[in-house]
C-alpha cells in the first residue's frame, strides 16, 4: 500500500518564470503563476513540475561524480531526436553529451536554460 500520492517536482533556477517557458515548449502544457517566486507546469497528461527561485543557484557540472554533480536530471520520450533536438536547442537548451554511439546509444543530453541536465530518449 502506498504511504503517499505523487505531487510535483521542484526545480531550483535563478529565474521560474522563463525556465517554466522553457519547459512549456518542451513538453507542452499551461504555466501559471503563484507568485514571483514559483511558478507551475501543469503538463497536458495532468502532471506538474514547479520552478522555485534560487537567486544563487550553481548549475551541476554534468557528469562529474564530485559535490558539483547533478542531483537530478529529467528524461523526455520523443519519437524523432533530430527534430527534438532542433526544437530544444531553439528554444535555449545547451548541448551536454549529443554522441549517440552511431546510434546505438538511445538518448542524447542537454542542460535547460538554468543549466539543469535532460535528456532526449528515442522512444
Amino acid at each position: 500500500m502506498a504511504v503517499a500520492t505523487y505531487t510535483l517536482v521542484a526545480v531550483d533556477c535563478p529565474d521560474p518564470s522563463a525556465l517554466a517557458a522553457f519547459y512549456a515548449g518542451v513538453l507542452g502544457g499551461e504555466v501559471s503563476k503563484n507568485d514571483d517566486d514559483w511558478y507551475d507546469l501543469r503538463l497536458p497528461g495532468g502532471e506538474r513540475i514547479a520552478f522555485q527561485r534560487a537567486e544563487d543557484l550553481k548549475p551541476p557540472e554534468w557528469p562529474r561524480a564530485d559535490r558539483n554533480s547533478q542531483q537530478l536530471h529529467l528524461d523526455f520520450d520523443v519519437p524523432d531526436i533530430e527534430a527534438a533536438q532542433e526544437a530544444v536547442l531553439g528554444l535555449g537548451a545547451t548541448p551536454l553529451d549529443l554522441d549517440d554511439d552511431g546510434g546505438r546509444r538511445r538518448f542524447r543530453v542537454y542542460a535547460d536554460p538554468a543549466g539543469h541536465p535532460f535528456c532526449l530518449c528515442w522512444s
